[in-house]
């Protein structure tokens, strides 16, 4: 993506997308959830190029995605961890692997089940509201426009509220409670 990571003009999507949005970096991405950390095991797991795999990798770094961690000397040689802001992925890579599994799925089937080690259980990925734990279905939701958003883009997104008497007084208290 051409513009900065900080313009104020990127919606949170696409300031997501610019860091984490190309097929390398969602793929390193995915395997680092795995456990996968050296260079070489990327390598293997993926068929990506030295090149390309740096490129990535530097880039998730820079982004304070993952960490380098030294575990040899001599020559020295790196481990690729996830920070905190990159174990926040987790629920986007979750989400992603679910549709691929539920939409791209030959007669074979999922290639990898999820288990909860808490429970044992195995499962797949929900999102939920916060506040009441319900599942979140994209037609029971709306955006409410914020002063960190793009003008252009929070005026377009009030058409979310007209006509919408529930959705106006949501709008109103939480500009009240933010204000």
């Amino acid at each position: 993506m051409s513009k900065d990571l900080q313009d104020e003009d990127l919606c949170s999507l696409a300031r997501t997308v610019s860091v984490v949005g190309d097929r390398w970096s969602l793929l390193i991405l995915g395997d680092c959830f795995q456990r996968v950390r050296r260079f070489e095991d990327f390598l293997d797991r993926l068929g990506v190029s030295r090149a390309v795999l740096s490129q990535r990798l530097q880039g998730l770094v820079d982004s304070f995605i993952l960490t380098r961690v030294a575990y040899q000397q001599n020559p020295t040689r790196y481990e690729y961890r996830l920070t905190p802001k990159g174990l926040d992925l987790y629920p986007l890579i979750m989400a992603m692997q679910h549709w691929a599994d539920v939409h791209m799925t030959g007669r074979k089937g999922r290639p990898a089940l999820h288990v909860h080690h808490r429970c044992r259980h195995q499962f797949d990925p929900v999102m939920v509201c916060s506040e009441c734990s319900e599942p979140l279905i994209a037609k029971e939701v709306s955006m409410i426009p914020r002063p960190g958003g793009a003008a252009k883009r929070a005026s377009s997104s009030t058409h979310f509220f007209e006509g919408d008497e529930a959705s106006a007084n949501l709008w109103t208290e939480h500009e009240t409670k933010a204000g």
